[in-house]
């Protein structure tokens, strides 16, 4: 027998994995699954078939579940924070009151899911460690800064769920029931929300380019501040200039220390349409507000810059220069900034007095489910900046500002040098 409170083994796993396959193939000593408030995080399952298995209130936090068929299976108040469940097929399942937080559901099939809240039994809730369920035991299915991108959600029934900073680029959600839910601050581009009931959802703050709302029914729709395609800003086509003009009155500009070209200003333009952008160099510009959502900037070469109220949000900034640039106010949910230097920019002195530092200015930058693994933040200007939820692990915050900084949801152990202060 095995320890309800005790976590499962891969060995103790994989041994019902394969009973779970002799009961579907009618053989003898086949059992169906039954994994109720057990502890599977961080095991394979190995893209294995367990339709109609029960994981009811177990822990699934960063189990790999990715490829995998789970058909009618109930993931009932499960948590799942952080699980790759990668093109996984979760059709018709019970995800009642499951935490999905930060889950990679990239390519998954949810077709015909039940997401509504769930209830929670009070001789259960010890089980579970979460921190949202109502004194009345109802707790919300929350898919909060998960990554759906191209996910099957069509005929889902997703009455009052947390979709809030989830990005569902490209996600399919059909005929869906979706009455009272929250997609704040959610990436929607190119989202097909066709025939769906969307009464008094949230829709704040979100992307909403590209989506689809066709024979939908949206009374009580609330978009305030979303962006659309018709308040996205001023396209790089549009100004008169092509972006070579820019670059090439930018170098002068920079050769000539400001003699002859012209800064670099992009403020306010939106940049989504300019491809491989991340090959030119982008030191010292001007980028305030302007709008790089989605973008492939992997390793660019942005030191230097004014980029403040810039929005980043589900950028590849992984390895990019970044050093003594200012991101106050800027958006950067979801980007991606593993390996990034986000440290101080160093400039000579002048008539021998010692060399300056010029830190990056992160002040009150939104960097909610951000990857910031192995990013170098020494001595960064964090303050009243939003982190809850990142990925920390390997960066280092030395003699880093931090006043006011928001960290819920953070492993802290896993970054380098982070002094949190009281």
């Amino acid at each position: 027998m095995i320890n309800t409170n005790s976590p499962l083994s891969q060995q103790e796993l994989d041994v019902i994995a394969r009973r779970h396959k002799d009961f579907q193939e009618g053989q003898m000593g086949g059992a169906r699954a039954s994994l109720k408030f057990k502890n599977l995080s961080g095991l394979d399952f190995k893209k294995t078939d367990f339709s109609g298995a029960d994981f009811t209130g177990s822990i699934l936090r960063y189990a790999n579940l990715s490829k995998c068929i789970f058909s009618g299976a109930t993931f009932y108040a499960c948590d799942m924070r952080h699980a790759n469940l990668e093109e996984a097929d979760f059709s018709r399942c019970d995800f009642r009151g499951a935490f999905v937080a930060g889950a990679n559901l990239t390519g998954a099939d949810l077709g015909s899911a039940d997401l509504r809240e769930g209830y929670i039994q009070e001789d259960n809730k010890a089980h579970l460690e979460r921190e949202d369920i109502r004194d009345d035991g109802s707790v919300q299915t929350v898919f909060t800064g998960a990554r759906m991108i191209d996910t099957n959600l069509s005929k889902a029934k997703a009455a009052s769920a947390n979709f809030s900073d989830a990005d569902m680029t490209g996600v399919i959600i059909k005929d869906a029931d979706l009455r009272n839910s929250n997609f704040k601050g959610a990436n929607l581009t190119d989202a097909d929300f066709t025939g769906c009931d969307l009464r008094n959802a949230d829709f704040r703050d979100s992307v909403m380019s590209g989506m689809k709302m066709e024979h939908s029914e949206k009374s009580g729709l609330d978009t305030s501040g979303a962006l659309t395609a018709s308040n996205s800003g001023t396209k790089i086509a549009e100004t008169g200039k092509k972006l070579e003009d820019f670059l090439r009155e930018h170098a002068q500009w920079i050769q000539t220390s400001g003699k002859e070209g012209a800064q670099m200003n992009i403020s306010d333009l939106d940049v989504r349409e300019v491809h491989r952008l991340r090959k030119y160099p982008l030191i010292a510009i001007k980028a305030s507000g302007t709008k790089f959502l989605n973008m492939d900037l992997k390793d660019i070469q942005m030191q230097s810059s004014s980029l403040e109220g810039a929005d980043f949000r589900d950028c590849d900034l992984s390895g990019a220069d970044l050093r003594g640039s200012s991101f106050h106010h800027a958006l950067l949910t979801r980007a991606n900034l593993s390996n990034a230097k986000l440290g101080p920019l160093q400039f000579k002195g002048k008539n021998g007095e010692p060399p300056t530092l010029k830190p990056v200015n992160l002040t009150k930058a939104d960097l909610r489910y951000a990857i910031l693994d192995n990013a170098d933040l020494n001595k960064s200007i964090l303050t009243d900046a939003d982190i809850s939820f990142a990925s920390v692990k390997g960066a280092s915050f030395k003699e880093a500002a931090l006043s006011g900084i928001i960290f819920k949801g953070v492993d802290l152990e896993e970054a380098v040098d982070l002094d949190i202060p009281e």
